[in-house]
């Protein structure tokens, strides 16, 4: 796919724009001590991630637990949600550029929608986003054909001309259940040689050395020369 080709941006937010791990770790530590929980590492909490709240409460503790596991996370987060928010390198940068060249751009997200917009707002993102879409604004989560579809309708986007970029296997998933092409970046909870395992249409380093590739013929890729 040349650059001049792709109309629609459809990117996820944890892992791929910004690094949100240190407070969604802090979360969940929160609840697993409140209920009386041994503790998770940093480690296998961040391998579990990508699939949502209740998904990753559910590889974390027993089924009875995940209810009450939602609810002190979320109460914690709400007093934290704003802080170690960093973004990845990258990923403002290439925000910007693709903006500046007419591109359509959305956040597609399995963080609750009402979190990744008040991120996007923290950020000064939002006027550069058409959609911003998460958890809980449908029925549906990532990576169901159904969200993907709802979100390439909301933005009257044709599957032809817009790509996904995620950092996860649930972001392939995602775009490829739309017909999407489908690009990763190892920046978040998997590795190059994890994602490169999926049938992701390109597995890169991180947003600079995607930038380059895929926007090679644009404004987008000189940013990153």
């Amino acid at each position: 796919m040349r650059s001049y080709d792709i109309q629609t941006v459809l990117f996820d937010l944890d892992g791929t724009l910004i690094d949100h791990f240190r407070v969604i770790y802090r979360c969940y530590r929160f609840a697993l001590e409140q209920m009386g929980l041994a503790p998770a590492s940093f480690e296998r909490v961040k391998a579990t991630v990508g699939g949502g709240i209740r998904v990753t409460f559910s590889r974390l503790v027993p089924p009875e637990y995940v209810d009450e596991g939602v609810r002190l996370w979320r109460e914690y987060y709400e007093q934290i949600w704003s802080e170690e928010i960093e973004i990845l390198h990258g990923a403002g940068q290439l925000i910007e550029q693709l903006r500046r060249d007419g591109r359509q751009l959305a956040i597609f997200t399995n963080k609750e929608g009402e979190s990744a917009r008040k991120i996007a707002d923290h950020l000064g993102w939002t006027p550069k986003m058409d959609l911003v879409v998460g958890r809980l604004d449908t029925e549906w989560t990532k990576p169901s054909r159904e969200l993907t579809v709802h979100v390439l309708e909301t933005l009257g986007a044709d599957p032809a001309t817009t790509i996904m970029v995620g950092d996860s296997p649930f972001d392939v998933d995602a775009g490829k259940a739309a017909g999407l092409r489908t690009y990763v970046v190892a920046t978040g909870s998997h590795s190059a040689a994890q994602l490169a395992e999926t049938p992701a249409d390109g597995v890169f380093n991180d947003l600079p050395s995607l930038g380059r590739a895929l926007f090679g013929d644009g404004e987008a890729a000189r940013v990153f020369a």
